[in-house]
């Protein structure tokens, strides 16, 4: 098997850990009351390191397309209303509701 520099660093690879995370009883003790079965309070953590940096990174990238929708509306000029949007806005959430009926 050919090893790439893709794969030797998959197989090398180290794992680290954070720095210890001091808390108060209170946070602690609602933290071990969220655990599914199963489940331990290092995953729980590791969970939700994970999904602030997930949930982070989209806001990053939303302020980035906001920026870049900005710029070009500079550029060209060209400006969408607030009742333009607001009225679009109006649309979707009378679709979603008649949708949200029916079921």
């Amino acid at each position: 098997m050919k090893t790439t520099a893709k794969t030797a660093a998959k197989t090398t690879a180290k794992t680290s850990t954070f720095p210890p995370l001091r808390v108060n009883e209170e946070v602690r003790s609602a933290a071990e009351a969220a655990l599914v079965d199963g489940e331990t309070l290092s995953g729980f953590v590791l969970e939700a390191i994970q999904f602030n940096i997930q949930r982070r990174a989209m806001q990053q990238e939303f302020v980035a397309r906001g920026l870049a929708a900005r710029d070009e509306a500079r550029r060209t000029g060209k400006y969408v209303s607030v009742e333009e949007v607001l009225a679009g806005l109006d649309k979707t959430l009378a679709r979603t509701r008649k949708a949200a009926a029916r079921k």
